[in-house]
């Protein structure tokens, strides 16, 4: 096994260690991109090539030490490379979401005072230009696809190849000023500012020094080893915490090959041709990812329909022993393994937010080796995880190495209080905000937020943010959380609300999952023109309140939904209702839907609805209906939807 720690020691930024790469595996692929439907691969000196440039480049523009370099748009070399050149100049990193609005990206350029943007397309150009005077730090914007870019004036546009021709100037001028620039940076010094989840207000910029990351990504690897002979495909935002580990951090120390897919809509297919050994994503990848496997079964033939079942069953019964089925991997699970391209796999991980137990279990079952991590960003991503021998889906792990020390602060007679974590390599504090670094610390542990407790096995389990924790006008505590993941396991439901604090009884708002529900209703001639007119129908209603009964049967009486209503919409990032990894900001759930939620508890079976929402693109729609409210038995025995 690869000396990760001493590796990280004798290199201990970003650059430095591209740079070692280089000089000892130049030939080896580093990176591959596809585009045009074509694989294209990038050795280490590749790499470090367009780095260098890059960086020489910026220098040519201007920019040094200090400085706040940004970066927006998918996943892609050029994002990787031109934050190593920020950092190989003394500058700092700040990546934005692919999909952050105008507003957003205006709010962290202007407060991290970015001055050089790179931006990989059209799309996000058009952002940056529209930011006008809110953002009078940006001097330059550097795209990667000229497509569509022949219209604009603008004199602060630089093709990338352009800046990295710049570069390629200096450094013939100047053949050593690259490696003196790299020798200077300080594994110590803030590298990256990574926002965190902003559930409640706007992120906060965690600084985080690249040798710490380093560090800590050493410490990961030692627990769980990765090396060069294993594929990664780099699928979750770049601004993520725990993306910056595995496509940076970990793909620098490890060699580990990082793969960029081609479109969001190409995923799985690039997926299947790479064949990656590991995997990390998002609970609701894994959840789109387990209901699309059984709308596909919905389609099916009868025969295999039957087949899934009978497979699933055995699975599930085997996983239940600690042993894998070989009537279920017969029946299904090896052909299952690669349709989706899980056949290589030989670890997977889901973190960033709890995934339900019966989601992990299908996966589990499958012969996926998934395992939870958990963290936060001030933390450097995740500290605990699965040993691989040892997963409980209703735990998050172990501590992933001495160093990492976890405590319960709090606690009450049941164990539950906050999760406070300490170990070396935490973040240095929150950019310009001082007063928040102080509050989220005590004498050196960082609060998490988080209620949690140790089970017996010394495992973490985590139950969900204190503050959403909530309790009814009864006194009975729940947490919304565990009860939304448990109905996102149905296939036919995208997202969940679970009302309740301070009320008599629980209730739910909940989103369907229109590409599956639209798919059931055909199949089953069920008329519709939108997503507000499918939500609205009585026969979803009637198969979405079976899938509720289901859940409620498996809760105690004090945690069933009572009440439940279908959402004329579905909720999104956009509209301020889900942070950017999709946690749901039930502050501002409870402020939009007020008068809703008021009505579902007043005891009304409609309410009348009359609203305009807006779509990303700037048009508009205006929806009229009205929403129906189920009231559900207190003790249902209602089985799931066929």
């Amino acid at each position: 096994m690869m000396d990760y720690a001493a590796r990280a020691a004798q290199a201990d930024t970003f650059p430095k260690m591209l740079r070692l790469n280089a000089r000892e595996h130049g030939d080896d692929i580093a990176l591959r991109e596809k585009d045009f439907g074509l694989w294209r691969s990038f050795t280490w000196n590749d790499y470090q090539n367009r780095v260098r440039d890059f960086a020489l480049g910026m220098i040519e523009l201007g920019l040094g030490k200090g400085d706040v370099v940004s970066m927006i748009g998918d996943n892609r070399p050029d994002w990787v490379a031109g934050e190593i050149a920020a950092h190989a100049i003394g500058a700092m990193s700040l990546g934005l979401y692919r999909d952050a609005l105008e507003e957003e990206v205006g709010y962290l350029v202007s407060y991290g005072e970015a001055k050089l943007v790179f931006a990989e397309d059209e799309e996000q150009v058009d952002k940056l230009l529209g930011l006008g005077d809110k953002a009078p730090s940006l001097r330059h914007i550097v795209y990667s696809d000229p497509r569509g870019m022949r219209k604009y004036d603008d004199p602060r546009l630089i093709f990338a190849d352009t800046l990295a021709q710049m570069g390629r100037a200096r450094a013939t001028r100047e053949p050593q000023l690259y490696d003196a620039l790299v020798d200077a940076t300080d594994g110590d010094a803030t590298a990256v500012l990574c926002t965190t989840s902003g559930t409640t207000a706007n992120p906060k910029l965690a600084m985080l020094p690249a040798g710490h990351i380093l560090r800590h990504c050493a410490t990961y690897l030692a627990f769980d080893p990765k090396g060069p002979d294993d594929e990664y495909v780099s699928v979750l935002p770049l601004p993520w915490i725990m993306e910056q580990v595995y496509a940076l951090g970990k793909g620098l120390l490890c060699r580990m090959k990082i793969n960029f897919v081609e479109s969001a809509e190409t995923m799985m297919n690039d997926f299947r041709e790479i064949a990656p050994t590991f995997v990390l994503f998002a609970p609701r990848v894994w959840e789109g990812i387990a209901a699309d496997v059984r709308a596909r079964v919905m389609d099916a033939s009868p025969l295999k329909q039957r087949l899934y079942e009978a497979g699933m069953k055995a699975g599930l019964a085997a996983l239940d022993s600690g042993r894998h089925s070989a009537i279920g991997e017969a029946l299904l699970f090896h052909a299952l393994r690669d349709r989706l391209g899980f056949t290589r796999l030989r670890s997977a991980a889901t973190g960033g937010a709890a995934l339900g137990p019966d989601t992990f279990r299908f996966f589990r079952a499958m012969g996926v080796p998934l395992r939870t991590l958990y963290g936060q960003t001030e933390l450097l991503g995740a500290y605990t995880l699965h040993q691989a021998d040892s997963v409980d889906p209703d735990t998050t792990g172990v501590p992933m190495g001495r160093e990492v020390e976890i405590r319960i602060d709090g606690a009450d007679t049941n164990g539950v209080g906050e999760i406070v974590v300490k170990h070396p390599n935490m973040f240095l504090g929150y950019y310009k905000n001082p007063e928040g670094s102080v509050a989220d610390m005590l004498d050196g542990w960082m609060k998490s937020g988080d209620a949690g407790y140790f089970n017996p096995a010394g495992q973490l389990v985590v139950i969900d943010r204190i503050k959403d924790l909530a309790e009814t006008a009864r006194g009975d505590r729940f947490s919304p959380q565990y009860i939304e993941n448990k109905l996102k396991f149905s296939p036919y439901i995208a997202e969940a609300v679970v009302l309740g604090a301070g009320r008599d009884y629980l209730a739910a708002m909940i989103c369907i999952r229109y590409s599956i529900v639209s798919k059931w209703a055909e199949k089953n001639r069920i008329a519709f023109t939108t997503y507000s007119d499918l939500a609205s129908r009585a026969e979803v209603y009637a198969l979405l309140r079976k899938e509720v009964e289901a859940v409620n049967a498996t809760l105690p009486p004090a945690q069933r939904i009572r009440r439940f209503m279908l959402l004329y919409k579905e909720l999104d990032a956009d509209d301020g209702e889900l942070t950017r990894t999709r946690k749901v900001r039930r502050g501002v759930i409870g402020e939009k839907y007020g008068d809703i939620i008021d009505s579902i508890y007043s005891g009304k079976d409609a309410i009348a609805i009359d609203t305009v929402i807006r779509f990303q693109d700037g048009s508009t729609q205006r929806i009229r209906t009205t929403l129906d409210v189920v009231t559900l038995d207190a003790t249902p025995l209602a089985e799931a939807a066929e």
